[in-house]
């Protein structure tokens, strides 16, 4: 279970770090050169996500919650936005759904 926990919040942060780094060039006036890292990073984001063990549209969709919990997280932490009591119940009840999707019992 903690593997599978720190495999999707790994491939969350690689997924945001390959979309924030464009946003800071088109949006920030940044280096045209954060491309490069960019990339990079949306291509680990892809690798990352076939080494989850459960059938692709499970993890897609269990996925989700945990990417609402680290994007949260980089509001807060890259952004400097505090999430507000809401966004803290929203993630809750994403990563209930998450933890209901990947850890149900499941017939053999």
């Amino acid at each position: 279970m903690l593997r599978t926990l720190g495999l999707f919040v790994a491939t969350a942060v690689a997924e945001i770090v390959g979309c924030y780094l464009p946003y800071l060039w088109l949006r920030e006036g940044k280096t045209v050169w954060l491309l490069l890292p960019a990339a990079l990073s949306l291509a680990l984001f892809a690798w990352l996500l076939t080494l989850h063990p459960n059938a692709a549209g499970r993890v897609y969709a269990a996925y989700g919650g945990v990417y609402i919990f680290v994007a949260l997280l980089w509001l807060w932490w890259v952004d400097g936005i505090r999430p507000t009591l809401w966004d803290l119940v929203g993630v809750v009840v994403a990563l209930l759904g998450m933890a209901i999707i990947m850890f149900a019992p499941r017939p053999s």
